[in-house]
């Protein structure tokens, strides 16, 4: 079983809320939270009438 901190929740929380896309990986040693990393992505969509005006050649 994992020994949870209040320091350790309100980082994984902390972490959580800075995240719209992507990963959190908490590693476990021993029953213990050594480490949490994030991975944030930047999603950069096309505008969607850039997709309608192309044309496509056969």
């Amino acid at each position: 079983m994992v020994n949870l901190s209040e320091e350790k929740v309100q980082h994984i929380l902390s972490a959580l809320q800075k995240i719209e896309y992507g990963s959190l990986l908490i590693t476990i040693h021993e029953g213990e939270i050594t480490q949490v990393d994030s991975t944030v992505k930047n999603r950069f969509l096309k505008p969607k009438s850039n997709q309608l005006n192309r044309k496509v050649n056969y």
